[in-house]
């Protein structure tokens, strides 16, 4: 801002969509200090901060002694038991930080229009050289950087648990883009929510229904459908054909951190054999059995003949009969990286169609409207 002020005292005039892009930004900063000192101003954010972490140290914990007393009681090595007491402290904390995410981002960003409304501001504030774009914009970034922050804050708590092992950096890296990724896309749906209608109750509730049919709804539906697709005598003959498609589970944040999870496994442990049973074309292959039931394997299909089951493809059909996967004929390994980033580039994809429609749905003119011919479209503002 203070090269732009200079540069205008000096007679330096920016055209095209340099301009632009510079009122844009100009206008993103405006709307997002003024939001920010609101957020930050006193000491309430800070005291909040510390009670955040000083719970989720205290969580961290409470797991830690639960991990070692579950590993003193068993049999093994001191590096293994170590590697699972890092591991469990990892979940732990992943998980209660996506919950956090989850209903911290949307409820950030669902007042963020409608409150203006409310006070007839948004008005005063539409008609001020700041584009719809920049109002949008700045409210976003200015919601989502208290969430951000919290993240952020916790990264040396999680750090701790490279002094067990089992966990690797970039596996932190992997579960902390995915908590980045998601407050970014759940702040985005709450705006929308939050331009759409008047009132910020409206809009809170519409926001967490929609959360909850995300985060819950598709585990739901992803469950419900493999138990419709095994009959009670376990003969893999249910109602529904087919094992369900991933593409339910893409926004659910959970099911991304079970793929990260899965990944610091060194076998196909419990949180792999959760994704297995939600999502079963992602890490294991769907196999009837010599004894009829239904089982996953976690291992690259290789049909051999003289085998003792059906052999059930990605979509549910019959490859062929009396084949099976033969354990011996490819090596034992866990399909890593395979959900998340899917979940990730849905997330990304889906904040940009959110925003786009929170800025028609703010902006009173200029919208995208289906006209006649002879009458001129108005471009988004």
């Amino acid at each position: 801002m203070t090269d732009v002020m200079s540069n205008r005292a000096r007679g330096v005039r920016w055209r095209g969509p340099v301009a632009g892009l510079i009122r844009t930004a100009g206008g993103i900063g405006a709307v997002g200090v003024k939001e920010l000192r609101g957020r930050m101003r006193g000491r309430r954010a800070f005291v909040i901060l510390t009670i955040y972490l000083l719970l989720l140290g205290g969580f961290a914990w409470m797991v830690e002694l639960l991990m070692e007393r579950n590993a003193s009681s068993g049999f093994g090595s001191s590096t293994y038991a170590g590697a699972s007491i890092g591991q469990g402290i990892f979940a732990a904390l992943l998980m209660l930080e996506t919950l956090q995410v989850v209903f911290l981002a949307p409820s950030a960003t669902a007042g963020a229009i409608s409150l203006e409304r409310e006070k007839q501001t948004l008005e005063l504030l539409v008609v001020t050289p700041i584009s719809s774009i920049a109002i949008v914009l700045g409210k976003l970034l200015s919601a989502l950087v208290y969430v951000w922050l919290l993240i952020a804050a916790s990264l040396p708590l999680t750090a701790v648990v490279f002094v067990y092992g089992g966990v690797a950096p970039d596996d932190v890296l992997r579960g902390y883009i995915v908590l980045i990724v998601t407050a970014l896309g759940l702040g985005s749906f709450g705006l929308l929510c939050s331009s759409l209608v008047r009132r910020t109750q409206a809009a809170t509730a519409i926001t967490i229904f929609g959360v909850l049919v995300i985060s819950i709804g598709s585990v739901f539906l992803l469950a419900f459908w493999g138990v419709m697709t095994t009959h009670d005598n376990n003969d893999g003959n249910g109602p529904v054909r087919g094992t369900a498609p991933q593409e339910i589970g893409y926004l659910n944040p959970f099911l991304a951190q079970v793929d990260v999870l899965c990944g610091t496994e060194t076998s196909f442990g419990g949180w792999c054999s959760l994704e297995s049973s939600l999502l079963p074309n992602q890490n294991g292959v769907v196999f009837v059995g010599g004894g009829g039931g239904p089982v996953i394997a976690p291992v690259a299909p290789v049909a051999v003949p003289n085998g003792k089951g059906i052999f059930i493809g990605p979509q549910g059909q019959a490859v062929a009969n009396d084949v099976a996967v033969a354990p011996d004929a490819a090596p034992f390994g866990i399909v890593r990286d395979g959900f998340w980033p899917r979940s990730v580039a849905a997330w990304l994809v889906l904040s940009i169609v959110f925003l786009v429609l929170s800025v028609q749905f703010v902006s009173p003119t200029r919208r995208w409207r289906l006209r006649g011919r002879g009458h001129r479209q108005d471009g988004p503002a």
